[in-house]
C-alpha cells in the first residue's frame, strides 16, 4: 500500500513537473506577441459576455410575453432585438478573435519549429550519436501540432469558460445569492475533480502511449534508413517482426489511454447531473415560494444550459490540455537541454592564414569517464605540414581532429590555430576553414552541384566543375542523364563509394581552406577509384596544413611526418623511413602486419 502511495506521489510530481515546463515555456513564447495575445484575450472575453447576458434578456422576453398586453409587447420586441444583437455581436467579436489566433500560433509554431531546428544543429555529435533522427523529428512535428491544441484550449476554450462561470455567478449571485454560491461551489467541485482525474489518472497512461509513438517513430526511421543492409540479409520478415513487438506496446498503451479518457467523460457527465439537480431544484424552489417569476426560472435555466454547455467541454479541455502537454513536453525538452559547446559571448570570426596548430598541455576527458584519455598532452604542427596520425583504434586519433573542429572542448590546456585560441573563434566561422573528407562522406539528397557547393554556397558553375575536375570526379558526372543536376539519393545511396569520396574531396576543393583533414579516403575502394582518389588527395594537400588519418600505412608514406598515438599520447614521430626502421615500435610492427595480411591475400588471390 504504502509503495503504491509513493509511485502515485511520484507521478503526480512528474505531471506537475511536465505542466509546469510546458506552460513556463509557452508563456515565454506568448510575451513574444504581446498586442496580439491582448487583442485575442480581449475578444473572446467581450463575445463571452455577450453570451453571459444572453439568458438575462431571453428571461425578460419570458417575463413580457407571460404578462401580456401592449406595454409587454414593446418589452418583448426591445428584449428580442437586444438578444439578436447579443448574438451578432458575439459571432462578429468571436470571429475576430479566431483570425487573429490564426496568426498568432502559426507564428508561434513557425518559431519554435525553426529554434528546435536551430539548436538541433548545434547538439554535440554525442548527442546526435545517441539519438535517432526518427525521434527527433517526431518530437518537434508532434509538439509544434501540441503547440495549436495548447493554444486553442487555453484561449479559445478554457478562458472564455472561466469568463462565462465568473460571470454567470455574478450575475445569478446579484439576484439570489444562495444561488450564485450553489453555481460557484459546484463549479469548483466539478472543475477541481476534472483535472485531478485528468493529471492522475488519464495523464499517465498519455505520456507512456506518447514514449511508445517516439519509439515506433525511431524504429521505423532505423530501419528504413538501414533497408540496404536489411535487403543485403534478407531480413525483411525479422525487422516487421521487431518493428510489431514496438507496434503493438504502442496499441496496448494507447488503448488504455483512450479507455481512461471515456471513463473520465462519464464520470464528468454524472457529476454535470448533480449540479443540474441542484440548480434546477433550488430554482423550482425559488418560484414555489414567490421569490421567482416565469422569466426569472427561463433566466435560471438558460443560465445553467450554457453554464453546462461550457463546464461539460471543460473536461474535454483538460484532456485535450494533457493531451497538448504530453505532446509538448519532448520539443520542450529539445529547448531546454544544453547545446554542449557554446560561442563565448566575445567570440570572434576565425581568420586563419597560415594553420599553425598546436595543442598547448592539453588535458580531455569523455563525459564521465574515469580518466583522462588526453593528459598534459602537447603537439605543434606548423603551417603546411602534411601530417599523418596512426595507432589502434580508441588511441585518439579521431578525438585529435575533433578537438580541433571544436566538435568537444578541451578539460584543461588550449588549442590554438595560428596563435589563437580556437575557444574564442565561433564555431561555425572556425569550421568553414577547415575541409575535411570523411572515411564514409555523407552527401545531402539534393544535386550533384548543390552537394559539391555544399562547401561554398556562392560558387559559380565554372568554380563547381573545375573543383570536379580537380577531384577527378568531373567525366563520371558529365556522363549520368542529368550531369550536375542529378539527385544522390539519401546520404548518396545512389552513388558508388567511389564516387561519392570524389564529391567529397570536389566540395574540399571548393571550400579551398587552409587546413584539411582527410580521414582514410580509400580504405574500401577498387583499386582503380584508389588511384584517383589518391592523385585528387595528393593535388588537393598542396599548400594546406594537412592532417591524414591513416587506417591503411601506404597512404601515408609520402607525408612529411607521422604521428603515433597510443593510449592518448604521442609515443613516436617521425617520417616512413625513420619509424620503420626503430626495432620495436609501435609503427614497425603496425607496418609489418599490415605488410604480412597483403602477401598473404596476394597468395590466396
Amino acid at each position: 500500500m504504502a509503495s503504491a502511495v509513493i509511485m502515485a506521489s511520484s507521478k503526480l510530481a512528474k505531471e506537475g513537473d511536465a505542466y509546469r515546463k510546458v506552460l513556463g515555456f509557452t508563456l515565454r513564447q506568448w510575451r513574444h506577441q504581446p498586442w496580439t495575445l491582448g487583442a485575442m484575450l480581449g475578444a473572446f472575453m467581450l463575445a463571452t459576455v455577450l453570451d453571459v447576458l444572453t439568458p438575462l434578456y431571453a428571461g425578460r422576453l419570458v417575463d413580457a410575453v407571460a404578462r401580456g398586453g401592449d406595454a409587454a409587447l414593446g418589452a418583448a420586441i426591445e428584449a428580442f432585438a437586444v438578444l439578436i444583437a447579443l448574438g451578432l455581436g458575439a459571432v462578429i467579436v468571436r470571429q475576430i478573435g479566431f483570425m487573429t489566433i490564426i496568426q498568432f500560433t502559426l507564428r508561434m509554431m513557425a518559431d519554435t519549429a525553426q529554434n528546435a531546428f536551430r539548436r538541433v544543429q548545434r547538439f554535440s555529435t554525442d548527442w546526435h550519436a545517441n539519438t535517432f533522427a526518427g525521434s527527433t523529428v517526431r518530437k518537434v512535428t508532434r509538439g509544434m501540432w501540441g503547440i495549436d491544441q495548447l493554444n486553442d484550449v487555453l484561449i479559445i476554450f478554457m478562458f472564455p469558460s472561466l469568463v462565462m462561470l465568473v460571470g454567470t455567478t455574478i450575475m445569478l449571485g446579484l439576484i439570489w445569492p444562495m444561488m450564485g454560491v450553489i453555481i460557484a461551489v459546484g463549479s469548483v467541485i466539478y472543475i477541481v475533480l476534472t483535472v485531478w482525474l485528468s493529471v492522475s489518472f488519464v495523464s499517465p497512461a498519455a505520456s507512456l502511449a506518447n514514449m511508445w509513438d517516439t519509439r515506433m517513430g525511431g524504429a521505423l526511421a532505423d530501419a528504413i534508413s538501414c533497408n540496404a543492409v536489411v535487403k543485403g540479409f534478407g531480413a525483411e520478415d525479422r525487422e516487421e517482426e521487431r518493428l510489431s513487438h514496438v507496434v503493438g506496446k504502442w496499441r496496448s498503451r494507447t488503448a488504455r489511454t483512450w479507455n481512461r479518457g471515456t471513463l473520465n467523460g462519464g464520470i464528468q457527465g454524472a457529476m454535470l447531473i448533480v449540479l443540474r439537480t441542484a440548480i434546477v431544484g433550488f430554482a423550482i424552489l425559488l418560484w414555489q415560494q414567490g421569490v421567482a417569476a416565469a422569466g426569472d426560472i427561463a433566466l435560471v435555466l438558460t443560465s445553467f444550459f450554457v453554464l453546462q454547455g461550457y463546464l461539460r467541454d471543460i473536461g474535454q479541455h483538460v484532456r485535450n490540455l494533457q493531451r497538448a502537454v504530453n505532446d509538448m513536453e519532448e520539443l520542450v525538452d529539445v529547448h531546454l537541454a544544453p547545446v554542449g559547446i557554446e560561442d563565448r559571448p566575445d567570440a570572434k570570426p576565425a581568420m586563419i592564414e597560415e594553420g599553425h596548430i598546436a595543442f598547448e598541455n592539453v588535458t580531455f576527458q569523455y563525459g564521465r569517464h574515469a580518466n583522462p584519455l588526453y593528459s598534459d598532452f602537447s603537439v605543434t604542427i606548423p603551417a603546411g605540414q602534411r601530417v599523418g596520425l596512426v595507432g589502434h583504434s580508441g588511441s585518439g586519433k579521431t578525438t585529435f581532429v575533433k578537438l580541433i573542429q571544436r566538435l568537444h572542448d578541451v578539460t584543461g590546456g588550449r588549442i590554438t590555430i595560428d596563435g589563437t585560441d580556437i575557444r574564442d573563434m565561433t564555431q561555425a566561422s572556425l569550421r568553414s576553414q577547415i575541409a575535411i573528407v570523411q572515411q564514409e562522406p555523407i552527401l545531402f539528397h539534393r544535386s550533384l552541384a548543390e552537394n559539391i557547393a555544399y562547401a561554398r554556397p556562392g560558387a559559380t558553375r565554372r568554380e563547381i566543375m573545375e573543383a570536379a575536375r580537380l577531384a577527378s570526379a568531373h567525366d563520371f558526372i558529365e556522363a549520368l542523364p542529368k550531369g550536375y543536376e542529378t539527385l544522390v539519393g539519401e546520404r548518396g545511396v545512389k552513388l558508388s563509394g567511389g564516387e561519392r569520396q570524389r564529391v567529397a574531396i570536389a566540395r574540399a576543393f571548393l571550400a579551398d581552406s587552409p587546413i584539411l583533414i582527410l580521414d582514410e579516403a580509400t580504405s574500401s575502394l577498387d583499386s582503380e577509384s584508389e588511384l584517383l582518389i589518391q592523385k585528387a588527395m595528393e593535388r588537393l594537400m598542396v599548400g594546406r596544413t594537412t592532417i591524414v588519418i591513416a587506417h591503411r600505412l601506404s597512404t601515408v608514406r609520402s607525408l612529411d611526418r607521422l604521428l603515433v598515438f597510443d593510449k592518448g599520447r604521442v609515443t613516436e614521430e617521425g617520417t616512413h623511413e625513420q619509424l620503420v626502421g626503430r626495432d620495436g615500435g609501435i609503427y614497425r610492427r603496425l607496418f609489418e602486419r599490415q605488410a604480412l595480411e597483403l602477401t598473404r591475400g596476394m597468395k590466396v588471390a
